[in-house]
């Protein structure tokens, strides 16, 4: 199958061939632990669990899954869970990991602005988190998918990489990028976050989306802001020059604790 031709207007296609060529490799990763994760490890970190709070038979919908780690996780935890994806590879990978982890997780491959096109339900709780939003270019019509999706009432959990993160180098050694949404980034990668050695170049197209822009979204379509926080350390060890100073807490070795790496909402439909 021919590449699709790089511009920001076929960014659907370009960033699905890129998520469905990176998905066998993170697959095989130690980053992703599979075989852990199969013998019972729950993949979910500290700052989402305690966002969510109690889960046991709340249904959720998880935006933007990859191939469903995260997804199955809830469902061990007891919630009803509906995941959802771009990449046809990780969903594929999705299913295959319920039916033999024996949960009733849901996965369905789309484009997250598609979305109502392929689910009619309502839910209790919305996640979605890390490394999630730089692949869209519009939040206005995110939140609207967000505000759609939740019962009223419902809670919308958001944890997600710090702005300020997107506008370092991959070294973290200079400003590269505008911290605002400056219209659509066209890039060639080489390797993957889950391995930077890995022998694969992949085509993408991002968006930087500042905390203005994503808290504006939010407000603008009904949700409640119920609390905004940001940390100094990542749970994943997925930057270029890292040191764990804590277990699973990560940071830029020459930055310290001086950047903000991550930031989560909290937020809730009111009608």
């Amino acid at each position: 199958m021919p590449k699709p031709k790089l511009t920001a207007e076929n960014y659907k296609e370009i960033n699905r061939t890129a998520w469905n060529s990176r998905t066998p490799i993170h697959l095989e990763s130690e980053f992703y632990n599979l075989n852990g994760f199969l013998n019972g490890d729950n993949s979910l970190n500290e700052i989402e669990l305690n966002l969510l709070g109690e889960i046991q038979g709340q249904s959720i919908l998880h935006l933007q899954c990859h191939f469903g780690q995260d997804s199955l996780s809830l469902s061990r935890l007891g919630a009803k869970v509906t995941g959802m994806d771009i990449s046809d590879q990780a969903i594929s990978k999705a299913k295959q990991l319920a039916k033999d982890l024996q949960l009733d997780t849901k996965f369905i491959c789309c484009d997250i602005y598609e979305l109502p096109q392929y689910l009619d339900e309502k839910f209790d709780i919305i996640l979605t988190s890390y490394g999630t939003i730089g692949w869209i270019p519009n939040l206005d019509q995110w939140a609207k998918t967000i505000h759609h999706f939740l019962k009223p009432g419902g809670q919308f959990v958001f944890v997600e990489f710090h702005p300020i993160v997107w506008m370092f180098d991959d070294n973290f050694e200079n400003i590269g990028y505008r911290y605002f949404n400056s219209g659509a980034i066209i890039e060639t990668l080489n390797g993957t976050y889950a391995n930077h050695e890995a022998e694969i170049s992949q085509d993408y197209v991002m968006w930087n989306h500042g905390l203005s822009e994503v808290i504006t979204s939010l407000i603008q379509n009904g949700l409640e802001i119920k609390s905004l926080q940001e940390f100094d350390y990542s749970p994943y060890n997925c930057f270029q020059n890292t040191i764990e100073f804590e277990p699973k807490k990560y940071r830029i070795k020459h930055l310290g604790n001086k950047i903000p790496l991550v930031y989560a909402v909290s937020a809730t439909k009111n009608n």
